[in-house]
């Protein structure tokens, strides 16, 4: 095994700083990748389609968040075990972990697609479809619904080989992925004419081809990653579920958001308003995926060093990565308040009422990303220490509770403005409880006379 885990021995050699950059750049860049692949979707369907069928796919992206979000429980939950089982030298575990993971990925997904097929009228309006919006909405979800078992596999395997120390296929993965949506989108929309269900056959396939990149990883003789015989172990699986609980519901709550801005929407603004907050939601997608990337680059590192017991690496790992999320989204809200009008444009020609709408929506929305990269990176840093509760805290608090309280209360007192202001606020006041609870911890630490890793 000393030759299949040099990439994992740099962990433990190299300095903090260059490994953490080593895996946030393409972790980063996969995930922009990913978010392409929604956005090049929105961009399609909007400049063929135009402004209420844009509306109806967004309808749908909740979806799409829920396939993610049962990739990423299982995925993350599994490979957070499979690191820690590295570090500590335990590789034929960490095989097992491997191939539990995948099965069990694989089963859920094909169900959860099966008994969402059976109720999806009722799915179509529950997430916010009106008359005008429903038939749209329907074409793009029955796509993903029979066939989405393909983007939760793409998902969880990438993270696998991400945390075997091939973060860079994985990358290549996610911009196969990109570059050929963009290629199944152009003919299948503009060349053959296949409306907005062109436009979700063309994620499903591009999900299929960066599954197939990412089998070269079996290839390779410097690795650890091997399937062993499938065996199903209940302890194993409530472990998975429980470290990668956060994960899921983060990705839960994008769909909660989705759900909740549509409605909002819809109530305060109507279909113009309906369509402005898909604007803003395409945008943001890039933006979330780009945070959560910050948090995938983190997880195989800390599980690894939490495995290795090496704590102060993991300290300094969590601080690098909390510091980038700060600059970063700096510079996210100056390109929002400067190049509202140009993102907007990017979409397609809108009405003066929906252009005005989303522009003020980027300028006032973005405020929220000054803070969620932090909230990423400490949810990440959390469940992968068996911190669940806190790291659930984070997910469920900022695009779940608060969230949904502004939504209610915010609108009347500000109207679309209150709207827009709700995630900035929530996302806010999560961080300040991270602040409190991490102060409390030192505190006890040192009534304990307990040295702070």
């Amino acid at each position: 095994m000393q030759n299949e885990n040099r990439n994992l021995q740099s962990l433990e050699s190299d300095s903090v700083a260059s490994v953490f950059f080593r895996y946030l750049v393409p972790s980063l860049v996969g995930m922009l990748m990913m978010s392409i692949n929604v956005v090049v979707d929105g961009i399609f369907v909007g400049q063929r389609y135009g402004s209420v069928a844009l509306a109806g796919i967004n309808v749908a992206f909740p979806v799409f968040s829920i396939y993610v979000a049962m990739s990423l429980w299982v995925g993350i939950g599994g490979a957070a075990l499979y690191s820690r089982a590295l570090g500590e030298k335990r590789y034929a575990q960490a095989q097992s972990i491997f191939t539990h993971s995948l099965v069990l990925i694989f089963s859920l997904t094909i169900l959860l697609g099966f008994a969402a097929f059976m109720f999806r009228d009722r799915l179509a309006v529950f997430l916010g479809a009106n008359p005008e919006t429903m038939s749209y909405t329907m074409d793009y979800m029955n796509v993903l619904l029979t066939c989405g078992f393909l983007i939760t596999v793409q998902n969880a395997f990438s993270v696998f080989v991400r945390n075997d120390g091939n973060p860079n296929l994985s990358m290549i993965s996610m911009i196969v992925s990109a570059l050929s949506n963009i290629v199944f989108n152009y003919i299948f929309l503009f060349v053959l004419d296949w409306g907005v269900a062109g436009s979700a056959w063309a994620l499903i396939a591009a999900a299929a081809l960066g599954s197939i990149v990412l089998f070269a990883h079996f290839l390779r003789k410097q690795r650890s990653l091997r399937f062993s015989k499938p065996s199903f172990s209940w302890k194993l699986a409530r472990r998975t579920f429980t470290i990668g609980f956060p994960s899921f519901v983060a990705e839960v709550g994008i769909a909660v958001f989705t759900a909740g801005y549509n409605i909002a929407m819809e109530h305060w603004a109507g279909t113009a308003g309906v369509s402005a907050f898909s604007i803003v939601n395409y945008v943001h997608s890039v933006m979330l995926l780009m945070f959560l990337g910050m948090g995938s680059a983190i997880q195989p590192l800390i599980s690894y060093y939490r495995g290795a017991k090496q704590r102060a690496r993991e300290q300094q790992t969590i601080r690098i990565a909390v510091r980038t999320a700060l600059v970063a989204g700096a510079g996210i809200l100056l390109l929002g308040l400067v190049g509202a009008d140009a993102i907007v444009s990017l979409f397609g020609q809108f009405p003066a009422e929906v252009r005005k709408l989303a522009v003020a929506g980027i300028r006032l929305f973005f405020i929220a990303y000054l803070f969620m990269g932090i909230n990423f990176v400490m949810m990440t840093y959390f469940q992968t220490t068996d911190q669940v509760k806190m790291a659930v805290w984070i997910t469920v608090a900022r695009e779940m509770i608060l969230m949904v309280a502004f939504l209610l209360i915010l609108p009347h007192w500000l109207g679309t403005t209150g709207i827009w202001l709700a995630i900035p606020v929530s996302e806010c006041i999560v961080v300040s409880t991270v602040y409190v609870y991490i102060r409390r911890q030192a505190a006890n630490r040192l009534r304990r006379g307990v040295a702070l890793p």
